[in-house]
Protein backbone atom coordinates (compact mmCIF):
# COMPACT_ATOMS: atom_id res chain seq x y z
CA UNK A 1 0.00 0.00 0.00
CA UNK A 2 1.39 3.00 -1.33
CA UNK A 3 1.63 5.96 1.63
CA UNK A 4 2.60 9.54 1.38
CA UNK A 5 3.17 12.62 3.43
CA UNK A 6 0.26 15.43 2.66
CA UNK A 7 0.17 19.12 3.60
CA UNK A 8 -2.78 21.01 2.98
CA UNK A 9 -1.89 23.93 0.56
CA UNK A 10 -4.40 26.22 -1.42
CA UNK A 11 -3.13 28.20 -4.17
CA UNK A 12 -3.41 32.06 -4.16
CA UNK A 13 -5.27 31.75 -7.01
CA UNK A 14 -7.89 30.04 -5.43
CA UNK A 15 -8.24 32.07 -2.38
CA UNK A 16 -8.37 35.30 -4.70
CA UNK A 17 -11.05 33.84 -6.36
CA UNK A 18 -12.84 32.88 -3.40
CA UNK A 19 -12.44 36.43 -1.64
CA UNK A 20 -13.70 38.26 -5.24
CA UNK A 21 -16.57 35.79 -5.06
CA UNK A 22 -17.29 36.80 -1.62
CA UNK A 23 -17.73 40.40 -2.02
CA UNK A 24 -19.81 40.07 -4.88
CA UNK A 25 -22.41 38.40 -3.14
CA UNK A 26 -25.73 38.83 -3.58
CA UNK A 27 -28.17 38.36 -0.52
CA UNK A 28 -31.84 37.56 -0.16
CA UNK A 29 -34.71 38.97 1.99
CA UNK A 30 -35.56 36.86 5.20
CA UNK A 31 -38.51 34.67 4.77
CA UNK A 32 -39.90 34.68 8.11
CA UNK A 33 -39.43 37.50 10.33
CA UNK A 34 -38.62 35.16 12.95
CA UNK A 35 -34.61 34.50 13.31
CA UNK A 36 -33.84 31.39 11.16
CA UNK A 37 -37.12 30.13 11.63
CA UNK A 38 -36.90 29.59 7.45
CA UNK A 39 -33.08 28.40 6.95
CA UNK A 40 -29.81 30.10 6.61
CA UNK A 41 -30.86 33.98 8.44
CA UNK A 42 -30.01 35.72 5.61
CA UNK A 43 -28.40 38.70 8.24
CA UNK A 44 -26.11 36.25 9.89
CA UNK A 45 -25.17 35.01 6.36
CA UNK A 46 -23.89 38.32 5.27
CA UNK A 47 -21.60 38.91 9.00
CA UNK A 48 -20.44 35.63 7.98
CA UNK A 49 -19.30 36.21 4.41
CA UNK A 50 -18.17 39.40 5.69
CA UNK A 51 -15.88 38.02 7.47
CA UNK A 52 -14.72 35.43 5.40
CA UNK A 53 -14.06 38.03 2.84
CA UNK A 54 -12.05 40.37 5.02
CA UNK A 55 -11.41 38.90 8.32
CA UNK A 56 -10.88 35.26 8.27
CA UNK A 57 -7.11 34.28 8.06
CA UNK A 58 -7.14 31.54 5.93
CA UNK A 59 -2.88 31.29 5.99
CA UNK A 60 -2.92 31.19 10.25
CA UNK A 61 -5.60 28.12 9.89
CA UNK A 62 -3.94 26.16 7.25
CA UNK A 63 -0.68 26.45 9.07
CA UNK A 64 -2.48 24.89 12.11
CA UNK A 65 -3.88 22.36 10.38
CA UNK A 66 -0.32 21.29 9.21
CA UNK A 67 0.64 21.07 12.31
CA UNK A 68 -0.82 17.60 12.30
CA UNK A 69 0.14 14.56 10.10
CA UNK A 70 -1.59 14.14 7.16
CA UNK A 71 -1.08 11.41 4.52
CA UNK A 72 -2.83 9.94 1.91
CA UNK A 73 -2.82 6.17 1.16
CA UNK A 74 -3.66 4.06 -1.82
CA UNK A 75 -6.63 1.76 -0.95
CA UNK A 76 -8.19 -0.54 -3.45
CA UNK A 77 -6.74 2.19 -6.27
CA UNK A 78 -8.06 5.44 -4.72
CA UNK A 79 -6.19 8.10 -2.55
CA UNK A 80 -7.82 8.25 1.40
CA UNK A 81 -6.46 11.36 3.20
CA UNK A 82 -6.51 10.93 7.10
CA UNK A 83 -4.50 12.28 10.25
CA UNK A 84 -2.41 9.77 11.81
CA UNK A 85 -1.38 11.34 15.10
CA UNK A 86 0.37 8.54 17.47
CA UNK A 87 0.32 7.90 20.70
CA UNK A 88 2.76 10.00 23.11
CA UNK A 89 4.03 6.50 24.78
CA UNK A 90 5.48 6.10 28.11
CA UNK A 91 8.44 3.67 29.07
CA UNK A 92 7.64 0.09 30.61
CA UNK A 93 3.73 1.65 29.83
CA UNK A 94 1.15 -0.16 28.05
CA UNK A 95 1.24 -0.66 23.99
CA UNK A 96 -1.66 2.12 22.62
CA UNK A 97 -4.88 1.34 21.65
CA UNK A 98 -5.27 2.03 17.74
CA UNK A 99 -8.26 3.75 17.26
CA UNK A 100 -10.05 5.03 14.15
CA UNK A 101 -12.25 8.14 14.24
CA UNK A 102 -15.03 8.96 11.47
CA UNK A 103 -17.16 12.03 11.11
CA UNK A 104 -20.46 12.85 8.92
CA UNK A 105 -22.13 15.11 6.98
CA UNK A 106 -21.64 17.97 6.67
CA UNK A 107 -18.59 17.45 8.86
CA UNK A 108 -14.81 16.53 8.10
CA UNK A 109 -11.57 15.56 10.21
CA UNK A 110 -11.37 19.11 11.45
CA UNK A 111 -14.30 17.74 13.86
CA UNK A 112 -12.33 14.88 15.72
CA UNK A 113 -8.86 17.12 16.13
CA UNK A 114 -9.62 18.28 19.55
CA UNK A 115 -10.88 14.78 20.85
CA UNK A 116 -7.62 13.46 19.07
CA UNK A 117 -5.33 15.77 21.16
CA UNK A 118 -6.63 14.50 24.54
CA UNK A 119 -6.69 10.61 22.83
CA UNK A 120 -3.34 10.32 21.85
CA UNK A 121 -1.54 12.15 24.84
CA UNK A 122 -3.77 12.15 27.63
CA UNK A 123 -0.96 13.05 30.07
CA UNK A 124 -0.56 16.08 28.88
CA UNK A 125 -3.93 16.93 29.47
CA UNK A 126 -3.98 15.57 33.06
CA UNK A 127 -5.02 12.01 31.99
CA UNK A 128 -3.15 8.83 32.67
CA UNK A 129 -0.90 7.89 30.00
CA UNK A 130 -1.95 4.57 30.13
CA UNK A 131 -5.05 5.57 28.59
CA UNK A 132 -3.15 7.00 25.37
CA UNK A 133 -4.93 5.91 21.78
CA UNK A 134 -2.87 6.05 18.22
CA UNK A 135 -5.22 7.80 16.88
CA UNK A 136 -6.76 7.37 13.29
CA UNK A 137 -8.92 10.21 11.75
CA UNK A 138 -9.74 9.01 8.02
CA UNK A 139 -11.67 11.95 5.32
CA UNK A 140 -14.96 9.69 4.05
CA UNK A 141 -14.72 8.88 0.34
CA UNK A 142 -15.75 11.82 -1.57
CA UNK A 143 -14.72 14.51 1.07
CA UNK A 144 -11.74 16.81 0.72
CA UNK A 145 -8.89 14.28 -0.39
CA UNK A 146 -10.31 11.37 -0.56
CA UNK A 147 -12.07 9.74 -3.47
CA UNK A 148 -15.17 8.70 -4.22
CA UNK A 149 -15.59 4.35 -4.58
CA UNK A 150 -15.75 3.13 -8.30
CA UNK A 151 -19.44 1.41 -6.90
CA UNK A 152 -22.10 3.06 -4.85
CA UNK A 153 -21.15 4.62 -2.01
CA UNK A 154 -22.26 2.75 1.20
CA UNK A 155 -21.75 2.25 4.72
CA UNK A 156 -20.34 -1.31 4.55
CA UNK A 157 -17.93 -0.63 1.87
CA UNK A 158 -16.73 2.63 3.79
CA UNK A 159 -16.17 -0.04 6.91
CA UNK A 160 -14.20 -2.11 4.28
CA UNK A 161 -11.79 0.49 3.46
CA UNK A 162 -11.42 1.84 6.83
CA UNK A 163 -9.88 -2.21 7.65
CA UNK A 164 -7.72 -2.15 4.71
CA UNK A 165 -6.29 1.08 6.25
CA UNK A 166 -5.64 -0.40 9.82
CA UNK A 167 -4.56 -3.16 8.75
CA UNK A 168 -3.19 -3.57 5.73
CA UNK A 169 -1.67 0.29 5.48
CA UNK A 170 -1.23 0.90 8.63
CA UNK A 171 -0.50 -2.33 10.29
CA UNK A 172 -2.58 -2.96 13.30
CA UNK A 173 -3.81 -5.69 14.47
CA UNK A 174 -6.85 -4.94 16.40
CA UNK A 175 -8.06 -1.12 16.64
CA UNK A 176 -11.01 0.01 18.09
CA UNK A 177 -13.60 2.44 16.27
CA UNK A 178 -15.62 5.34 16.75
CA UNK A 179 -18.31 7.74 15.10
CA UNK A 180 -21.28 9.75 14.85
CA UNK A 181 -23.81 10.15 11.98
CA UNK A 182 -22.18 8.45 8.57
CA UNK A 183 -19.53 7.31 10.75
CA UNK A 184 -21.52 5.89 13.53
CA UNK A 185 -22.82 3.67 10.78
CA UNK A 186 -19.60 2.72 9.33
CA UNK A 187 -18.17 2.23 12.75
CA UNK A 188 -21.40 -0.43 13.34
CA UNK A 189 -20.06 -2.32 10.29
CA UNK A 190 -16.89 -2.24 11.40
CA UNK A 191 -17.53 -4.10 14.38
CA UNK A 192 -20.35 -6.45 12.54
CA UNK A 193 -18.41 -7.68 9.67
CA UNK A 194 -14.35 -7.65 11.30
CA UNK A 195 -15.14 -9.08 15.07
CA UNK A 196 -11.62 -10.83 15.73
CA UNK A 197 -10.09 -7.40 14.93
CA UNK A 198 -11.95 -4.63 16.12
CA UNK A 199 -11.52 -4.57 19.89
CA UNK A 200 -14.64 -2.53 20.53
CA UNK A 201 -17.43 0.18 19.03
CA UNK A 202 -18.43 3.34 20.17
CA UNK A 203 -20.81 5.70 18.42
CA UNK A 204 -23.04 8.82 19.56
CA UNK A 205 -25.85 8.61 17.06
CA UNK A 206 -27.99 5.44 17.07
CA UNK A 207 -29.67 4.15 14.35
CA UNK A 208 -32.41 2.34 13.85
CA UNK A 209 -31.95 -1.09 12.07
CA UNK A 210 -33.67 -3.75 14.10
CA UNK A 211 -36.22 -6.11 12.61
CA UNK A 212 -39.87 -4.94 13.58
CA UNK A 213 -41.72 -7.66 11.62
CA UNK A 214 -39.67 -10.58 13.79
CA UNK A 215 -40.29 -8.50 17.08
CA UNK A 216 -42.32 -5.10 16.82
CA UNK A 217 -41.76 -2.42 18.69
CA UNK A 218 -42.38 -1.35 22.37
CA UNK A 219 -44.67 1.00 23.25
CA UNK A 220 -41.56 3.11 24.28
CA UNK A 221 -39.55 2.54 20.80
CA UNK A 222 -43.03 3.46 19.04
CA UNK A 223 -43.76 6.79 20.57
CA UNK A 224 -39.53 7.86 19.57
CA UNK A 225 -40.32 6.41 16.21
CA UNK A 226 -43.56 9.02 15.72
CA UNK A 227 -41.43 11.34 16.86
CA UNK A 228 -38.62 11.19 14.99
CA UNK A 229 -40.66 10.98 12.01
CA UNK A 230 -42.58 14.36 12.85
CA UNK A 231 -39.36 15.67 13.23
CA UNK A 232 -38.30 15.11 9.69
CA UNK A 233 -41.25 16.19 8.38
CA UNK A 234 -39.78 19.79 9.25
CA UNK A 235 -35.91 19.01 8.65
CA UNK A 236 -35.81 16.22 5.67
CA UNK A 237 -36.15 19.26 2.94
CA UNK A 238 -32.15 19.43 2.71
CA UNK A 239 -31.80 15.42 2.22
CA UNK A 240 -34.61 14.91 -0.15
CA UNK A 241 -32.95 17.54 -3.08
CA UNK A 242 -29.43 15.46 -2.16
CA UNK A 243 -30.80 11.92 -2.39
CA UNK A 244 -32.90 12.85 -5.58
CA UNK A 245 -31.46 15.98 -7.42
CA UNK A 246 -27.82 16.22 -6.04
CA UNK A 247 -26.47 17.69 -9.04
CA UNK A 248 -28.82 20.41 -8.97
CA UNK A 249 -27.88 21.83 -5.94
CA UNK A 250 -24.26 21.34 -5.80
CA UNK A 251 -24.60 23.21 -9.00
CA UNK A 252 -25.37 26.12 -6.88
CA UNK A 253 -23.24 25.56 -3.90
CA UNK A 254 -20.06 24.84 -6.29
CA UNK A 255 -20.18 28.26 -7.66
CA UNK A 256 -21.13 30.58 -5.01
CA UNK A 257 -19.22 29.85 -1.69
CA UNK A 258 -21.83 32.54 0.29
CA UNK A 259 -24.61 29.13 -1.12
CA UNK A 260 -22.32 26.45 0.15
CA UNK A 261 -21.61 28.49 3.15
CA UNK A 262 -25.20 28.53 4.12
CA UNK A 263 -26.26 25.21 3.33
CA UNK A 264 -23.27 23.86 5.88
CA UNK A 265 -24.31 26.48 8.37
CA UNK A 266 -27.59 25.39 8.16
CA UNK A 267 -27.51 22.08 9.50
CA UNK A 268 -24.26 23.18 11.99
CA UNK A 269 -27.14 25.47 14.15
CA UNK A 270 -30.13 22.79 13.67
CA UNK A 271 -27.82 19.64 14.70
CA UNK A 272 -25.39 21.25 16.96
CA UNK A 273 -26.11 21.32 20.85
CA UNK A 274 -26.36 25.73 21.00
CA UNK A 275 -30.19 26.49 21.58
CA UNK A 276 -30.18 28.45 18.30
CA UNK A 277 -26.58 30.27 19.14
CA UNK A 278 -24.31 29.04 16.33
CA UNK A 279 -21.49 30.58 17.52
CA UNK A 280 -21.16 29.32 20.88
CA UNK A 281 -20.74 26.32 19.87
CA UNK A 282 -18.36 27.32 16.78
CA UNK A 283 -16.10 29.81 16.91
CA UNK A 284 -16.76 31.21 13.20
CA UNK A 285 -12.86 30.82 12.02
CA UNK A 286 -13.57 27.01 12.91
CA UNK A 287 -17.05 27.07 10.73
CA UNK A 288 -15.05 29.00 7.94
CA UNK A 289 -12.02 26.72 7.78
CA UNK A 290 -14.47 24.00 7.22
CA UNK A 291 -16.12 25.98 4.50
CA UNK A 292 -12.87 26.59 2.62
CA UNK A 293 -12.04 23.31 2.60
CA UNK A 294 -15.03 21.93 1.05
CA UNK A 295 -14.65 25.36 -1.28
CA UNK A 296 -10.83 24.50 -1.99
CA UNK A 297 -11.82 20.86 -2.65
CA UNK A 298 -14.87 21.33 -4.68
CA UNK A 299 -16.49 18.33 -2.95
CA UNK A 300 -19.81 19.44 -1.69
CA UNK A 301 -21.41 17.42 -4.20
CA UNK A 302 -19.59 14.44 -3.79
CA UNK A 303 -19.86 14.42 -0.36
CA UNK A 304 -23.61 14.24 -1.29
CA UNK A 305 -22.90 10.52 -2.11
CA UNK A 306 -23.75 9.10 0.64
CA UNK A 307 -27.28 11.14 0.01
CA UNK A 308 -27.87 9.48 -3.46
CA UNK A 309 -26.70 6.18 -2.96
CA UNK A 310 -28.78 5.47 0.30
CA UNK A 311 -30.44 2.95 -1.11
CA UNK A 312 -27.78 0.83 -1.79
CA UNK A 313 -27.50 0.42 1.94
CA UNK A 314 -28.62 -2.86 3.82
CA UNK A 315 -29.38 -3.22 7.65
CA UNK A 316 -26.30 -3.70 10.12
CA UNK A 317 -26.50 -6.98 10.89
CA UNK A 318 -26.30 -8.11 15.10
CA UNK A 319 -22.85 -6.66 16.32
CA UNK A 320 -21.15 -8.91 18.55
CA UNK A 321 -18.00 -7.11 19.77
CA UNK A 322 -18.55 -4.72 23.15
CA UNK A 323 -20.29 -1.26 22.24
CA UNK A 324 -20.55 1.98 23.54
CA UNK A 325 -23.17 4.97 22.93
CA UNK A 326 -22.88 8.02 23.93
CA UNK A 327 -25.94 9.84 22.80
CA UNK A 328 -26.11 12.82 20.97
CA UNK A 329 -28.37 15.58 22.05
CA UNK A 330 -30.08 16.76 19.10
CA UNK A 331 -33.36 16.35 18.06
CA UNK A 332 -33.38 13.43 16.11
CA UNK A 333 -31.94 11.47 18.66
CA UNK A 334 -32.41 13.17 22.15
CA UNK A 335 -34.94 10.50 23.49
CA UNK A 336 -33.61 7.53 21.49
CA UNK A 337 -34.55 4.37 24.09
CA UNK A 338 -31.72 1.95 24.74
CA UNK A 339 -33.54 -1.02 23.51
CA UNK A 340 -33.45 -0.02 19.76
CA UNK A 341 -29.73 0.14 20.45
CA UNK A 342 -29.59 -3.20 21.91
CA UNK A 343 -31.63 -4.95 18.74
CA UNK A 344 -28.17 -4.12 16.64
CA UNK A 345 -25.61 -4.20 20.15
CA UNK A 346 -25.27 -7.51 21.37
CA UNK A 347 -22.60 -7.10 23.70
CA UNK A 348 -24.30 -2.91 24.93
CA UNK A 349 -21.56 -2.01 27.68
CA UNK A 350 -21.71 1.23 28.06
CA UNK A 351 -24.64 3.53 27.67
CA UNK A 352 -24.80 7.49 27.96
CA UNK A 353 -26.94 10.06 28.00
CA UNK A 354 -25.20 13.45 29.01
CA UNK A 355 -27.73 15.69 27.55
CA UNK A 356 -24.70 17.54 26.44
CA UNK A 357 -22.82 17.81 22.72
CA UNK A 358 -24.42 17.48 19.65
CA UNK A 359 -24.53 16.14 15.66
CA UNK A 360 -21.06 17.06 16.02
CA UNK A 361 -19.90 15.64 19.68
CA UNK A 362 -16.44 15.53 19.21
CA UNK A 363 -16.01 18.98 18.63
CA UNK A 364 -18.79 20.40 20.54
CA UNK A 365 -17.78 18.61 24.05
CA UNK A 366 -13.81 17.08 23.37
CA UNK A 367 -13.40 16.64 26.71
CA UNK A 368 -16.52 14.42 27.59
CA UNK A 369 -16.02 12.44 24.49
CA UNK A 370 -12.41 11.62 25.54
CA UNK A 371 -13.63 10.67 28.59
CA UNK A 372 -15.87 8.40 27.74
CA UNK A 373 -13.53 6.44 24.85
CA UNK A 374 -11.06 6.14 27.57
CA UNK A 375 -13.30 4.69 30.04
CA UNK A 376 -14.74 2.43 27.89
CA UNK A 377 -11.97 0.77 25.69
CA UNK A 378 -9.56 0.68 29.43
CA UNK A 379 -10.99 -2.93 30.07
CA UNK A 380 -10.53 -3.47 26.16
CA UNK A 381 -7.50 -3.22 25.75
Amino acid sequence: MTVTPFRISVSDDVLHDLRHRLNRTLFTEPSDSTYWAAGADPGHLRELVAHWADGFDWAKAEAVLNTYPHHLAQVAGRPVHYVHLRARRTEGGPEPLPLILSHGWPSSFVEMLRVADLLADPAAHGGDPADAFDVVVPSLPGFLWSALPAGPFTRRGVAETWHTLMTRTLGYERFGAFGGDIGGGVTQWLGALYPGDVAGVHITSAVVTGDFEAHPATPEERAYLDALAAYDEGDQGYSEIMCTRPDTIAAALRDSPAGLLAWIADKYRDWSDCAGDLESRWDRDTLLTVATLYWATGTIGSSFRQYYDYHHNRAVPPVQVPAAVTLSHEPAYADFPRSLAERTFRDLRHWNTPRRGGHFMAHEEPEQVAAELRSFFRPLR
